[in-house]
């Protein structure tokens, strides 16, 4: 069984459009929300390194399926886990459940990076943030 890291969110009246259900981008927001608690969480000198301009976390690709809508005042739990993690990306599935029923799945890889006076070049996933990530594979 795979362990994953959660993070519970519960939909504000703004998440939602016009018809009353959550926007669409909002889970890609909630996507976000879960990686940034468990960057405070479990690796928290990797924080630090994005904070000080030492380390970019850029997302370059991510993906969402839905298969239930949601509404203002659901409590939706995230659950995160890891699928690869090779050279300078990661890339991570999330299961939006609301009542431990599975509304929406998705996925996001981000890139390691540094700044450099000319732009940007790819780092290695720093090593205390692989091995937080091992523990949920």
């Amino acid at each position: 069984m795979t362990r994953v890291y959660r993070y519970r969110h519960v939909v504000t009246f703004d998440e939602t459009n016009v018809v009353g259900n959550v926007y669409f981008a909002h889970y890609l927001h909630w996507q976000g929300h879960c990686r940034e608690h468990f960057l405070a969480d479990m690796v928290p000198d990797v924080l630090k390194s994005v904070r000080a301009g030492d380390l970019a976390l850029a997302t370059v690709a991510c993906a969402m399926d839905y298969y239930e809508e949601c509404f203002a005042l659901d409590e939706i739990e995230v659950a995160m886990s890891l699928r690869e993690c090779r050279g300078s990306r990661i890339t991570m599935a999330f299961d939006f459940r609301r009542a431990e029923q599975l509304v929406a799945r998705g996925t996001q890889t981000v890139a390691c990076l540094r700044r450099t006076p000319t732009g940007t070049e790819p780092v290695d996933v720093p090593s205390s943030l692989v091995k937080a990530l091992e523990n949920y594979r």
